[in-house]
């Protein structure tokens, strides 16, 4: 699992699959995510983005809700999830980018 700093977003996204997270410290249901996350972290690499650091990112994708999943591949937004996801049905989406 990363956290973003500053670096360019897209380069960051545009290999493989990646799955960004985008949260802020405050927000319970990310907390809840972030635990789903840790579990499934060898399954997929994992950006967390904090939008309290980074708004301009949030900005740039429209953001209104957290948390806010993202899951690209080869630099191609597939997915976009809002609010809490278990365990499997998380894993579930990204089985799913996996066979595109």
């Amino acid at each position: 699992m990363r956290y973003y700093n500053g670096e360019n977003y897209d380069d960051l996204v545009k290999n493989g699959i990646i799955l960004v997270d985008f949260y802020a410290d405050w927000c319970g249901p990310c907390k809840m995510l972030g635990s789903v996350l840790e579990e499934i972290e060898s399954e997929i690499d994992i950006l967390k983005v904090n939008i309290d650091n980074y708004g301009e990112l949030a900005d740039r994708f429209k953001i209104m809700s957290i948390p806010h999943i993202k899951i690209y591949k080869n630099g191609e937004e597939v997915v976009t999830l809002t609010g809490f996801m278990d365990k499997d049905s998380l894993l579930e989406k990204i089985e799913e980018v996996k066979n595109l």
